[in-house]
């Protein structure tokens, strides 16, 4: 058995190595678009479901962990903005205030799956239009949930959080234990994997 992250993000993979695991990496390549849901956390979790579903697909006897996250501000719901109009757009609506971030996780192995999300309240700086300029033009914001990080230079904009910071950076580690848990392996178990030569 090894373990697969069912994700391209370098935060989840960082986050997993520093915990211990070292997991293959195969994107699943999934077309998000197919999921539609009102309700953040439910949207969360079937985007997570689904990238660890067609992974496992191919990985049946291995541990995948698949994870998406969303962030919920003022009724509605972002995820990646895609291009940088769209990330100052929503930097401009955001700074000052707070949004929810909601991170779905699904695990599979042998057939058994657990699917859990998790949030945590984010509460962003009264950032001006010239740092808002500066931090679209990284091209960070571009590619990650609510055009935002807290693992690199947006963390200076994000003021505060509530809640499991891991979750803010797309996979919750304490969570992620449960679930490993509900599934019948222990955590501690998992760092027996870690490739020696990774």
């Amino acid at each position: 058995m090894k373990v697969v992250l069912a994700s391209q993000s370098p935060a989840r993979l960082a986050t997993l190595r520093a915990a211990g695991i070292k997991p293959d990496v195969v994107v699943s390549g999934v077309d998000e678009s197919q999921i539609v849901s009102r309700d953040p956390a439910n949207l969360a979790s079937a985007l997570a479901q689904l990238k660890c579903r067609t992974v496992a697909a191919d990985r049946p006897d291995d541990l995948v962990i698949g994870c998406d996250s969303v962030l919920a501000f003022e009724g509605e719901i972002l995820g990646k903005p895609g291009d940088a109009a769209t990330a100052t757009a929503r930097w401009r609506k955001m700074r000052g205030r707070s949004g929810v971030l909601h991170t779905g996780h699904c695990l599979r192995l042998r057939g058994e799956e657990v699917v859990e999300s998790a949030s945590t309240i984010v509460h962003f700086a009264d950032v001006t239009d010239d740092e808002i300029a500066a931090y679209v033009a990284t091209g960070e914001p571009l590619h990650v949930a609510g055009a935002f990080t807290i693992d690199g230079y947006g963390s200076a904009f994000v003021k505060g959080i509530e809640g499991d910071p891991h979750t803010v950076v797309g996979i919750s580690i304490p969570l992620l234990r449960e679930l490993v848990a509900d599934l019948g392996l222990r955590w501690t178990d998992l760092w027996a994997f870690i490739h020696p030569d990774a």
